[in-house]
């Protein structure tokens, strides 16, 4: 969305995190098929201040993939915050595992590993922050079971919600209009005040007014 350079620019001048989560990031870049679904240091730089301003303790991630976010996220935690994260992939949630074993942070994080739909249908609320980051067809679920187990100052962050411009163009494939549901019944909540940021790939933000 932004030039390179601004965007090395404005990482330079954030909070990074730690030398684990990059060295994780890199391996997945090398090793691991898909690795641009990684939220890269911008992206964990802004989920570590929403945590810190936040006072977070208690977060659900849907969508671990290599587990890069997950740990950013742990080390912004307070010692008796935690962290759940689902997904349904045994391959690269080992390799999230073999990384969170290794940081004082990953004692943190619990694994489901589960279909999003079925992992929700067993978890109980409320979380302080609930990120979205799991297969797109079932954003509009996911928005719907966040909004029902959000905390009373809680917040949902939402990824990949500009999905590479392709919300301007409805009807092109399903994962693109899930998206655009979402997107659409975020901005008529009522009772809630929203922020759709033009970072990495999108990052809608929703909390209770």
């Amino acid at each position: 969305m932004i030039p390179p350079e601004i965007l090395t620019y404005c990482i330079t001048h954030s909070t990074a995190p730690s030398d684990l989560v990059k060295e994780l990031g890199e391996y997945t870049v090398k090793h691991v098929s898909g690795s641009n679904m990684l939220i890269g240091e911008m992206e964990a730089a802004v989920l570590g201040f929403l945590i810190k301003l936040g006072g977070v303790k208690r977060v659900l991630e849907l969508g671990t993939f290599t587990g890069y976010s997950a740990l950013a996220m742990a080390e912004q935690l307070p010692p008796e915050g935690s962290i759940t994260t689902v997904d349904i992939n045994p391959h690269t949630t080992k390799i999230a595992r073999e990384f969170w074993d290794r940081s004082p942070h990953g004692k943190k994080i619990t694994q489901v590993l589960k279909p999003g739909a079925d992992a929700l249908g067993e978890l109980t609320g409320p979380f302080d922050l609930i990120f979205i980051d799991a297969d797109k067809n079932g954003y509009p679920l996911y928005l719907e079971w966040a909004l029902a187990n959000l905390s009373a100052r809680g917040l949902i962050v939402t990824d990949n919600t500009l999905w590479s411009g392709k919300i301007l163009t409805p009807g092109g494939d399903k994962q693109t209009d899930s998206i655009i549901a979402h997107n659409t019944r975020a901005r008529t909540l009522d009772g809630y005040t929203k922020v759709l940021l033009p970072v990495r790939d999108g990052m809608y933000l929703i909390t209770k007014s």
